[in-house]
């Protein structure tokens, strides 16, 4: 078999994740390798957990980077913290609630659901109605950042709800870290994970996690072992703990940690609050053209990630051709809806290094003049003036 070497295309990543990787993150990957437990690679790890602290905003000494993507912190968080028969509130208003409570189920415990609509943010009545019904619940998971919908929900209230009641909260900021503010020492969340192939513009792979002192209290305390190998913190720690010797628990993805320190490096320097505006002011101009060309989003505007836009597909307009021409065409990928959403709406992210003007003018070009090619019934040729004015880059 001839195996010609692989080259991808140069696309310009505007779904739901992976986002755009900045250079400098590509260029840290390719310097040179070294061992997992090398004296300058173990210094390197500790300015990574410091930099953590500062993207989620909190002191918790049990701050690292789980070595595998997104979901894996989410099965951290739930292996170390559910046990056999424990009950879990958990939240869903899209998939990723869904995926809560499988991991409950897996656990032994049993979930205890608070569903809401599709695109909407959770219902802070019925949660604490919830916590009500079930004094005896042990932990109240939920979503902060839906990544299937683009809602966002209120964080700092649940938590808040969650300690009154006497529950540990778990907390999804995978599409929101480093794109919106979290704030995990302020809200008083307990266990908390993201992703960094979103907001920080990394590479896929890498899953940041923190947990707070009673997080830490709760896992000591187990009755049973964490049925995982692999992710049991009491493990773990012996690697990622404090102090410059490490325990052998697994081989880093050292290259992959490179990138996420250089991605970490890049959020400081440009300051938090920053990369804040900046996602809110570009996700502001991408509004003004979707409107102006009469398309609509799915999320109430006090509920809207500016970080991940649910957009609904005119009618008549074949979902999938849309997004194939878009990448055949323009190298451009956006999403498709999930689930209860799938042929319903596009999913556009300004995630990172992707969240630029030129991007959303490129976005919005390439949209109206695909959804003109095919006969939509859209306002062609005024979602890049309306662009501009917000961006006054025009």
């Amino acid at each position: 078999m001839n195996t010609a070497v692989f080259h991808p295309p140069v696309r310009t990543l505007m779904g739901p994740g992976p986002s755009d990787v900045n250079p400098r993150i590509l260029e840290a990957m390719s310097r040179p390798t070294i061992g997992h437990l090398d004296p300058v690679f173990v210094g390197m790890m500790d300015e990574v957990k410091a930099m953590l602290q500062y993207a989620f905003q909190t002191t918790n000494n049990l701050t690292f980077p789980v070595s595998a993507p997104g979901s894996a912190g989410m099965e951290t968080c739930f292996v170390n913290l559910v046990e056999p028969g424990d009950k879990v509130i958990v939240c869903q208003n899209g998939v990723f609630g869904g995926r809560m409570k499988e991991n409950v189920i897996r656990c032994g415990g049993e979930a205890i659901m608070v569903e809401d609509e599709w695109g909407k943010a959770i219902d802070l009545g019925k949660v604490e109605q919830a916590l009500k019904d079930h004094p005896d619940a042990k932990v109240l998971a939920f979503v902060h950042a839906e990544t299937s919908t683009g809602a966002q929900s209120d964080a700092a209230t649940l938590c808040a709800l969650a300690r009154e009641h006497d529950c540990l909260s778990i907390v999804d900021t995978v599409t929101s870290l480093g794109g919106t503010p979290v704030k995990v020492d302020e809200w008083g969340a307990d266990a908390v994970y993201s992703g960094t192939q979103k907001c920080l513009s990394c590479v896929p792979g890498i899953s940041p996690v923190t947990f707070s002192e009673r997080a830490e209290a709760a896992i000591r305390n187990r009755k049973t072992p964490v049925q995982s190998w692999f992710l049991d913190l009491s493990l773990v720690m012996g690697y990622w703990g404090p102090g410059a010797k490490r325990a052998y628990h697994h081989t880093a993805p050292i290259n992959t940690l490179y990138a996420l320190h250089e991605a970490l490096v890049i959020l400081q320097e440009e300051g938090l609050e920053n990369a804040w505006a900046r996602h809110r002011r570009n996700h502001e101009a991408l509004k003004a053209g979707i409107e102006a060309m009469g398309m609509s989003f799915v999320v109430d505007e006090a509920d809207r990630l500016p970080q991940l836009n649910a957009v609904t597909i005119p009618e008549g307009v074949d979902d999938a051709e849309v997004r194939t021409r878009l990448l055949n065409d323009y190298d451009l990928e956006i999403g498709a809806g999930l689930g209860a959403l799938a042929g319903k709406i596009w999913r556009i992210g300004l995630m990172g290094f992707a969240s630029n003007a030129r991007n959303v003018l490129f976005c919005l070009g390439a949209l109206d003049s695909t959804l003109t090619s095919l006969g939509a019934r859209i306002e062609s040729g005024a979602a890049v003036e309306a662009a501009c004015k917000v961006l006054d880059a025009c």
